[in-house]
């Protein structure tokens, strides 16, 4: 292995950079969308019976709304 002075003045002589892996990241939108939806009804029900106030189901509204945004950003073609 080639020490970091090597590599740093002879940058032509390190390997070539690995291909990357090709990810989908559908599945953890899915997996994100799913879970502030889940959290979305525990606030609505804790709000019904005066627990909390409207902000978390405003919070977790945004985080769906968030999540489905990056759902159609993952779906792009060329991705």
């Amino acid at each position: 292995m080639p020490s970091l002075i090597e590599v740093v003045l002879h940058p032509e002589r390190r390997k070539a950079n690995p291909e990357p892996v090709p990810v989908s990241l559908r599945p953890v939108f899915l997996v994100g969308i799913a879970a502030w939806l889940v959290a979305l009804a525990v606030a609505a029900v804790l709000c019904a019976r005066g627990v909390i106030d409207s902000t978390a189901i405003w919070v977790c509204l945004t985080g769906a709304l968030l999540g489905a945004a990056g759902y159609v950003w993952s779906r792009r073609p060329g991705r």
